[in-house]
């Protein structure tokens, strides 16, 4: 979760107010954040995010390094009024592309915080730095499609993404047939199930990946 405080820190945050009944600065994050660990001095690098983890990334050298980004990349004011709207200003999207991110999962109940424009401002912020998306879109296609990476000669790697209304994200904030949003899975059911396998069988199919595939 890159947004609120930590997006206060680095060096091109957002406008700072939030829209949370505890808090209406994202800096009263970062305050707390000092009053229990001390003072930080701004801004920080692209780096800081990471602390310690960075090293181990590094050390472990994966074929593919995947997060959960449970925040939008925009700075649109469009909020939605859920109670707590996670962004970073794309200016500090860097902070992801310096952990060697290749993937960003986006099917979870903060991408759409700041509506769908903030969702497009997401898919083209991690477009430009080169990482990839999944579990959401600019319509219900791009959402359902996988990211596919190569591991070696002989070897792939392919990754889905849903979210889960379970998981509190909104049945309305699926994609539509011209509509930014998210593969939602609306259902647990053996039809369910069997679209899955579906699609993973197509997206293993080598004459479909010459327009996904990304080489490490």
């Amino acid at each position: 979760m890159t947004g609120r405080g930590v997006d206060q820190v680095l060096p091109y945050p957002c406008a700072p107010r939030i829209y949370e009944p505890a808090a209406r600065l994202a800096n009263e994050y970062v305050q707390l954040a000092e009053r229990a660990n001390g003072r930080i001095i701004r801004p920080v690098s692209f780096e800081y995010p990471w602390v310690q983890l960075l090293a181990e990334i590094r050390s472990a050298a994966p074929v593919i390094c995947l997060v959960n980004l449970e925040t939008a990349i925009t700075r649109s004011e469009d909020f939605l009024p859920k109670g707590i709207n996670y962004r970073m200003s794309p200016d500090n999207a860097q902070c992801l592309a310096s952990a060697g991110i290749n993937c960003c999962v986006l099917a979870n109940n903060h991408v759409l915080d700041w509506s769908e424009a903030g969702l497009i401002d997401t898919l083209d912020n991690l477009r430009k730095l080169g990482i990839q998306a999944v579990g959401a879109g600019t319509d219900a296609v791009e959402a359902a499609s996988p990211a596919i990476f190569s591991a070696d000669q002989n070897r792939r790697v392919i990754i889905f993404a849903v979210a889960s209304v379970t998981s509190g994200t909104p049945e309305n904030w699926a994609a539509g047939g011209n509509r930014p949003g998210l593969n939602v899975l609306r259902e647990f059911s053996d039809a369910t199930a069997l679209r899955f396998a579906r699609q993973i069988s197509t997206s293993n199919d080598r004459r479909t990946l010459s327009s996904r595939l990304w080489k490490r």
